[in-house]
């Protein structure tokens, strides 16, 4: 098996075991600490075999990481549900993701998915969907 396609396959893998860990787990900050580990996966794969794609999903993931840490320290108990809720689309984008990485198709979509989750997280994000501006 090539270098790249070696990879390739860990990235693919990786990201599913942090769905399914992110679907399965009860607690909160514990769901957005697995979270990391997808945009540590796109790190460690684009440093050793380098795609612009890869590169592009480890940002999206990094920010959307930093944006779900930001919001868990704004939370109160009784705010939970909604960023509980909006991890489980992020485990729908993972997927996602992962099905495009694994078929060779654009990986566009998912991204944009998630990015769409992060940004819903933030107070504008959050106006612009109760508004209806902001679609999921």
């Amino acid at each position: 098996m090539q270098r790249d396609e070696f990879f390739k396959k860990e990235l693919i893998e990786e990201l599913r075991v942090v769905e399914n860990l992110i679907r399965n787990e009860p607690s909160l900050a514990k769901r957005i600490y697995y979270f990391s580990a997808a945009y540590g996966i796109t790190s460690r794969t684009f440093r050793y075999s380098f795609s612009k794609d890869v590169l592009l999903a480890d940002f999206v993931l990094s920010g959307t990481y930093n944006l779900l840490q930001t919001k868990l320290g704004q939370l109160g108990a009784e705010e939970n549900l909604p960023l509980e809720q909006k991890l489980d689309g992020l485990c729908d984008g993972l997927k996602l993701l992962a099905d495009c990485i694994e078929s060779d198709r654009s990986i566009l979509e998912p991204l944009e998915k998630i990015v769409t989750i992060a940004y819903s997280t933030t107070g504008n994000g959050e106006y612009m969907e109760e508004r209806g501006l902001l679609k999921m």
